[in-house]
This record gives C-alpha cells, sequence and structure tokens, in this order.
C-alpha cells in the first residue's frame, strides 16, 4: 500500500525551503509513490487541518524561490493562542495526522520546530525534521539550508559599506542576524573584509574595539568596517546576563524559576539595542563619524544559493528514503558529503555555536582582524 506523508514549516522563513519540499515531494511520488500533503503556516495548519497537496503542478518551478509555498507561523503545539487564550493543541494535531492516514510527518525548521516537533514524537506519531535556520545553530549538522544564501547576502551588503566607509572616513557598523550564534557575522565578516567582527560568544570590550580602530587611523586607514552579530553582548551585559541564567538553573522550584524567567527576559529587554549604544561609544571613543546599519529580514529572503538548493535537495530525497524504509524520530543531518540520521531527542535543548578554535577565528586572528577581546 501507498504511504501517506504531510509536510510543514514552521518558524522563520528561510531560502531553501521550496527546495526541501520539493526533493522530499518528488523523492517520495516519483521513487516511492507515496501521497504527499502540505499543512499551512506551520503547526497552526496541523491544528486548523489546512491542507494543500503536494503533487507535480504544485511542485513544479518552486526550486528557485524564496520563503515557503506552504507558509509558516511560530506557534507551539504545546502553547498556541486560542481565544485571547493560550491552550495545548497537540491532541487535535495527533488527531488530524490521524486522520490523513499519515505514515509520517515531516517538519521543516530551526530549533524551536525541533523541540515542538519532538513533543508530537512523545505522543506517538512518526516525525521526521530536517534542519533550517540562517542562523546555522542547529546542533548534530554539518549546516543547514538558508544560511549560505544570509552568508551571501550579508557578505555583499558589507561589500557595498566599504566604498561609502572609505569615502566619508567613517566607522560602519553593520548588524548581522545569526540569533545566539555567530556564525553568519564571523563567515561575513571574513568573507566581505571586516576590520573587527563582533559574535555572541567572545564578549566584547568597547576599549580595545576603539584601540583598534585608532591603530587603523594612525596607519593611514581613515575607515573601519565592523560586524556585529545582533546577539554579540558587551563583557559588562554578559556577566549579568551570566549570572540571571544562573539564578534560573540554579532555582529550586517552579515558582523561583518562573520569578528567574521574568527577570532574564527583563534584563535581555533592556540590554537590547546594544549595537546603537556601541556605535554611540565608539564614536566618542574614537573622535570619528559612526554609522550603524541593521541588515534584518533581508538576508532571509530571495532566491537560495545554488549550495542550498543542493543541500536542500540532498536532505529532502534523504528524507523520502528514510520514510520508505521505515526511519522516524530523527532529524536528517548533513554529515560530509552525505546524511545521517540523529536521533531528534539528542538534537532538542543544544545550541550549535562558534567553538573558540574554530578555524574560521583562527584565520580572522592571523589577518589581524580584531575580535572584541
Amino acid at each position: 500500500m501507498a504511504k501517506y506523508i504531510g509536510i510543514l514549516t514552521a518558524g522563520g522563513d528561510s531560502p531553501g525551503l521550496n527546495a526541501a519540499i520539493r526533493g522530499i515531494g518528488k523523492a517520495a511520488q516519483t521513487s516511492f509513490g507515496m501521497q504527499v500533503i502540505g499543512f499551512r503556516d506551520g503547526f497552526r495548519g496541523l491544528m486548523e487541518n489546512r491542507t494543500m497537496r503536494l503533487d507535480g503542478p504544485a511542485l513544479s518551478g518552486i526550486l528557485t524561490i524564496g520563503g515557503t509555498i506552504l507558509g509558516t507561523s511560530r506557534d507551539k503545539p504545546e502553547s498556541m493562542p486560542m481565544g485571547g487564550k493560550m491552550m495545548d493543541m497537540t491532541d487535535v494535531m495527533v488527531e488530524n495526522y490521524r486522520k490523513h492516514h499519515l505514515d509520517a510527518l515531516v517538519c521543516l525548521g530551526g530549533g524551536g520546530t525541533q523541540k515542538n516537533a519532538l513533543t508530537l514524537l512523545k505522543k506517538g506519531l512518526n516525525i521526521i525534521t530536517l534542519p533550517k535556520t540562517i542562523d546555522n545553530d542547529v546542533a548534530l549538522t554539518d549546516v543547514t539550508f538558508g544560511f549560505d544564501t544570509a552568508l551571501g547576502i550579508a557578505t555583499e551588503a558589507i561589500d557595498r559599506l566599504h566604498s561609502t566607509a572609505h569615502s566619508h572616513h567613517r566607522i560602519i557598523v553593520v548588524e548581522v542576524m545569526g540569533h545566539n550564534a555567530g556564525w553568519l557575522a564571523l563567515g561575513a565578516g571574513i568573507a566581505g573584509g571586516a576590520d573587527v567582527i563582533l559574535i555572541p560568544e567572545i564578549p566584547y570590550d568597547a576599549h580595545k574595539i576603539a584601540d583598534a580602530i585608532r591603530r587603523r587611523s594612525h596607519g593611514g586607514k581613515g575607515f573601519s568596517i565592523i560586524a556585529i552579530s545582533e546577539g554579540a553582548m558587551s563583557r559588562e551585559d554578559a556577566a549579568v546576563i551570566h549570572a540571571a541564567e544562573k539564578k534560573k538553573g540554579n532555582a529550586k522550584n517552579k515558582e523561583e524559576k518562573k520569578k528567574a524567567s521574568s527577570e532574564l527576559a527583563e534584563i535581555r529587554a533592556k540590554q537590547a539595542g546594544g549595537t546603537l549604544r556601541l556605535s554611540s561609544q565608539l564614536e566618542e571613543l574614537t573622535g570619528l563619524e559612526t554609522r550603524m546599519t541593521i541588515l534584518g529580514h533581508i538576508q532571509r529572503g530571495g532566491t537560495p544559493s545554488a549550495v542550498d538548493r543542493l543541500l536542500a535537495t540532498r536532505l529532502g530525497t534523504a528524507c523520502a528514503t528514510l520514510i520508505n524504509e521505515g526511519v522516524s524520530g530523527i532529524m536528517v543531518a548533513a554529515r560530509g558529503e552525505g546524511v545521517v540520521p540523529v536521533p531528534l531527542e539528542d538534537v532538542v535543548g543544544k545550541r550549535k555555536t562558534v567553538p573558540l578554535d574554530h578555524p574560521w577565528l583562527d584565520s580572522a586572528r592571523r589577518l589581524g582582524t580584531c575580535m572584541g577581546d
């Protein structure tokens, strides 16, 4: 009998999602005779039973298109907004899974999606996930699709800012996405020739950055480019955050943990806008005119790169093969030029950050790039 599989995309959109949907769908139908449906707008679509057929016509022409034809949302199975209240809608999702006689549900997304998918796995559903995010921070996979495209966009932006920084003898501070992992800022900073690169993994000292910029000025370089990750923070802010996280981790009961979580959220909210504060600090410390550019969501849009199309297709076709073999409860991880099924429970709760001995960091330091420390 033919197998029936469902696909949903959740969390932030990312280049390569449509390529992955196409890879799963075409391989499932062409090689294994499966029937494929998509759920619209992530886990909410699964809960509301809003579907679309992912047959030949639906999959045609989507390889090069950014975003996701299925739509997406950040709604969580266990905490979904319903009539002004947050409700656990997991059982409804399980019911809809059964209603469509699915043999497997494929969830495409980042760290949050992996966690939400695990919730459904624990309810007895056959779940497979694919790692998607421009942040490249999903654990146990070499790389996530979406990262290469965003890396190229951020690099091109830094390239373009060189000319205006040089012409006006300015400091240009470029904020790059990446959440709490520095892959995007580090990669784009090196590829774009940034003079300073600031990432979450290395808390920075504004005075050391100012010293590095002044040395450039004394050496005849009248401008500087700073690539900063949105999650980067000063040493002082990092110490406060670390103390608050430690307090949360040491909480002895639910009430203490809730209070500590609230305090941590308040601290993080106060520390938002760190890039703007750093820009003002550097202008004051160096006497050089400073301008800030936040790249924002432009990094997530547009046509996926060839690398991301290849990666998404490779993971998608492998996913269809694993479903045909009866495998579930795993994330399809990229490993070298191949793929590896990784237990989903081993992925959830972990974040892949930049190791302090990573070759990219070593290269940046050997180039004389200031890392803020």
